[in-house]
């Protein structure tokens, strides 16, 4: 009697499954053609949000995460609704609530990481800078080579890589050199005061306007800036093109070249300021027999 009994409550059991898996069948199959349809929408959206993206930004890494980014969201809808239709309303609770834990212990573990990203996504599409440009940020001044999502990487003028990390370009001032199309040369230095300033000041704007890169519609000015006690301080701007040869070092070069020779040609004494004197210079300017270096 009792193996009757355990047998027929076995069968009673298998049945009731039976049963419930036959009538929930439908459902099964509406959940997969659902899910399936969620899969196809989320991959039409990953091209459509890739090609989009990258038209916007250029950069094939934020289209691509952005993408996948979407993918990933439209597949999770259709994973709930799927559920939903399975009447498996606790799992999809249980799923939510697993991922909010999930979000917030991931947030707080790679908050620097996932800033990092965030600000590479907005100088990908706000573009303060791109690859090829000369930007000063953080301490660093070089050309950009490649902007990914956690970092950039700088190339300086003394050759070395520099990686800093998005965030700090981000939250930090950026000066780019590249942006505009005419720059200007500053030049400063100071004469012995006992010397024709004006017909100086005439001599420079000569010598400095044969030039021939310099920006027409900007002449060549110098400017008495500062007294010393025994000099006058001069500033000499000149404007060129940011983009066109020779480049600002070169230019830069010529101008103190050509402030140089007019002091020369014309017998007049340029001071050395004493950060830019070597020891030597220190020593010779500090001597009994003269406290000022004449170029001729």
């Amino acid at each position: 009697m009792k193996l009757v009994s355990w047998q027929h409550i076995l069968f009673e059991k298998l049945n009731q499954w039976w049963t419930i898996s036959i009538k929930i069948i439908p459902n099964i199959l509406f959940a997969i053609v659902a899910f399936a349809f969620f899969v196809l929408i989320a991959r039409m959206i990953r091209r459509l949000v890739n090609s989009l993206v990258s038209k916007i930004s250029g950069k094939a890494s934020v289209s691509n995460l952005l993408g996948n980014v979407s993918y990933v969201f439209i597949l999770f809808i259709g994973l709930f609704v799927a559920l939903d239709i399975l009447q498996l309303n606790k799992a999809v609770a249980s799923l939510l609530a697993g991922a909010g834990v999930i979000g917030i212990v991931l947030g707080f573990a790679f908050q620097d990481l996932s800033s990092n990203f965030i600000s590479g996504i907005f100088i990908a599409f706000r573009k303060p800078f791109d690859v090829g440009h000369t930007i000063e940020t953080n301490g660093f001044i070089g050309n950009i080579e490649e902007i990914q999502l956690r970092s950039t990487i700088m190339r300086t003028f003394q050759g070395m890589h520099v990686m800093i990390p998005n965030k700090d370009i981000f939250q930090k001032a950026i000066l780019n050199y590249s942006l505009t199309l005419e720059r200007r040369i500053e030049l400063e230095f100071s004469i012995a005061n006992e010397h024709d300033v004006l017909y100086l000041i005439e001599k420079i704007k000569e010598t400095v306007s044969t030039l021939n890169y310099l920006v027409v519609q900007k002449p060549v000015e110098v400017y008495c800036i500062a007294f010393g006690e025994n000099s006058i301080r001069l500033a000499v701007w000149m404007w060129i093109y940011n983009h066109q040869p020779p480049g600002y070092m070169v230019a830069q070069h010529d101008v103190i070249a050509c402030v140089i020779k007019a002091c020369t040609e014309n017998n007049i004494s340029l001071i050395i300021p004493v950060a830019y004197q070597t020891n030597s210079d220190k020593n010779f300017l500090n001597s009994p027999i003269t406290h000022k270096q004449h170029v001729k």
